[in-house]
């Protein structure tokens, strides 16, 4: 299977696949190989592992399948010997306001989980992780951080946008339609109509949501090549950035180029940049904490707060702009944004990435445009942006002693103030909101919907897109220890740390409590003193666990804190 190109390991040790294809001993291994049709020259070669998460059930993963053989094609080009080998997806637009929801983030670790023991058991020497769907980026990339084999990460590609009367839309302006129809904004026929439109091929959701946002931040950490996150997935450049994984993921084994060789502070601060100049998905908060947790850099949640201070927001994206990844990647793809954040000095340009080069000379190799010389209106320069800061906020006070976190998609109403309307569960808030319930100023908790007390942390796109799409986007704040979603906007609150699960503040509310919301200060509270709390906390009867065998229950266990990116690795996770 392999081509004819000769193989020369740049590092003492020996390649580890050694273990199963070299010596007198090893003939019953080869045998199991040549079964499946490798040969002698296939022996020689490094083993790299290609782990393919492709699934009938959601269009973000489709398409795999294609984009595996072209990576495999790189791969055996390039003198390595490719074996691909599947992993889980679950569809989080699918699963949304479900109960089913509860699997997205578990199904993060159980990618994670399975593609080291693969390649830990079948002696594997350099991987090249394919993701589609939000929780395959960060499950893959944790994944290569633990075992350390050389790696490139390799994004499926997004979706293009649907039409609707003449403009473009995405699965948010689905979700959103949902709440406009409740309300009497929008008829039924033209929700089905919106609905048959909306996703017109393979691929992940559109906007500067969670996959594409996940996607952008492997080039700006490193894991992945300048310009592979934003071709579109069904077209011929998605196929073209396959086969360069493939072929650099030889070479990174050739140089015994692993992660953790790459990977640094630096790194997760240039990824925190790009995150939050272009309005990236909250969920990304949560999982470069994991990344950087799994990797052993020292990352803190208030780096993000520190990051946004420095860093202004300044591509108008989806979900809190109009515009789509296959827009960005038109005018140059994610090296534009790079470009501009390095010229400004917010990015570290000696970061090093997984080609060997730095950021800095891998931006002067593609040498994309600079964005004072596009006609791209979504596109700012830093010394123009569209906001002055960052998107991402971390909030702490009585009621999140240990962060909150908040995308910030427009500049009014950034305080807010009133009284709490809590809800047990995801359900219960729905119901509330879909009968017509939510007036301006509300504010409304969800507990109980953390990464142990959920158990997994759903994200609810369902909550916040009826609320916005009843007109109420920027005047009723949602606050939860769950999750939302990366195509949320307006006024929502996530990762609300302790959880109620843990007997954090947000278990001991009450309806009627004051909340103070001031992104401004970066403050989220409630008017009850330290000893009000406690008492309640005291009094209140923790609710069973709804999941008490089964993989809910194992992982409901395992994880630790949202502040930390709930985590399940013991050797890493927060006691």
């Amino acid at each position: 299977m392999s081509s004819d190109t000769e193989f020369d390991y740049g590092k003492d040790e020996e390649l580890r696949s050694r273990e199963v294809t070299e010596g007198a001993d090893k003939a019953p291994h080869r045998a199991m190989f040549r079964a499946m049709g490798f040969d002698d020259e296939d022996f020689g070669a490094p083993m790299i592992g290609v782990p393919n998460p492709a699934a009938d059930i959601t269009p973000c993963n489709v398409h795999l399948d294609d984009v595996a053989d072209a990576a495999l094609e790189g791969v055996d080009e390039t003198g390595g010997m490719p074996i691909e080998f599947g992993t889980i997806t679950i569809s989080d637009a699918i699963s949304m306001g479900t109960e089913g929801m509860k699997a997205s983030l578990i199904s993060r670790e159980v990618i994670a989980d399975s593609v080291e023991l693969v390649s830990f058991g079948e002696r594997m020497d350099g991987l090249v992780t394919i993701g589609g769907c939000d929780k395959n980026m960060p499950g893959m990339m944790m994944a290569a951080i633990r075992t350390d084999l050389p790696s490139v990460f390799l994004y499926g590609g997004s979706i293009m946008p649907g039409e609707h009367e003449g403009r473009e839309i995405t699965v948010q302006n689905l979700f959103e339609g949902v709440g406009a129809v409740a309300d009497g904004e929008m008829s039924p026929d033209e929700l089905d109509e919106m609905e048959r439109n909306a996703c017109p091929g393979a691929g992940s959701c559109g906007g500067m949501f969670t996959a594409n946002t996940m996607a952008s931040i492997s080039e700006a950490i490193g894991f992945a090549p300048l310009g592979s996150a934003s071709p579109p997935a069904e077209a011929e450049s998605r196929y073209e950035v396959a086969r360069e994984a493939g072929e650099i993921a030889v070479e990174a084994v050739e140089a015994g180029r692993k992660p953790s060789d790459f990977l640094s502070e630096a790194s997760f601060e240039n990824a925190i940049a790009l995150q939050v100049a272009v309005g990236g998905s909250t969920n990304a908060v949560l999982h470069l904490l994991a990344m950087a947790a799994e990797a052993g850099v020292d990352l803190d949640i208030e780096t993000f707060n520190e990051i946004s201070a420095r860093t202004p927001k300044i591509a108008n994206l989806q979900p809190g702009g109009e515009r789509v990844m296959n827009d960005l990647h038109e005018v140059g793809g994610v090296p534009v944004v790079l470009r501009e954040l390095l010229e400004a000095d917010l990015l570290h340009g000696d970061a090093l990435t997984v080609t060997g080069e730095t950021m800095a000379e891998a931006i002067e190799r593609v040498d994309p445009p600079a964005i004072s010389d596009l006609d791209a209106d979504f596109l700012h320069t830093v010394d123009d942006p569209i906001h002055e800061r960052g998107a991402i906020r971390i909030l702490t006070g009585n009621l999140a002693p240990e962060g909150a976190v908040i995308k910030i998609t427009g500049e009014d109403h950034l305080h807010h103030e009133g009284p709490v309307r809590i809800f047990e569960r995801e359900e219960e808030a729905m119901a509330y909101v879909q009968e017509g319930n939510v007036e301006s100023g509300d504010v409304i908790g969800i507990r109980n919907e953390g990464p142990r007390g959920g158990p997994g942390m759903r994200e609810m796109l369902g909550v916040t897109s009826a609320v916005a799409g009843q007109g109420h986007a920027e005047d009723v704040a949602l606050f939860t220890d769950g999750r939302f979603s990366g195509a949320t906007r307006g006024f929502s609150i996530g990762h609300v740390a302790p959880e109620a699960a843990a007997g954090g503040p947000i278990a001991a509310l009450e309806d009627g409590d004051t909340i103070t919301i001031d992104i401004d200060d970066l403050e989220l509270s409630v008017d009850l003193s330290d000893e009000e709390i406690e008492q309640r906390l005291a009094d209140r009867e923790q609710p069973d666990r709804q999941y008490t065998s089964g993989v809910l229950a194992k992982y409901g266990q395992a994880f630790g804190s949202a502040a930390n990116g709930a985590v399940t690795n013991p050797g890493v996770k927060d006691e």
